[in-house]
């Protein structure tokens, strides 16, 4: 089952106030360090074997 495509989204920092982007709900400020939990987001973290290049070798390496 293919992974669904991330979405770029934005809010508030709680800490500071500053707008900051994050990827489906998950977000971490740049200005002040505050991160919200990742159960926050608004679609499960895929599991491991959900990963689509688990086992394939790192070309970047």
């Amino acid at each position: 089952m293919p992974l669904p495509m991330p979405e770029i989204t934005l809010t508030s920092c709680e800490r500071c106030g500053t707008v900051i982007a994050g990827l489906d709900g998950r977000y971490a400020c740049g200005g002040c360090g505050w991160v919200n939990h990742y159960s926050e987001g608004h679609h499960p973290i895929p599991e491991v074997v959900d990963d689509d290049d688990q086992g394939r070798p790192n070309i970047l390496q």
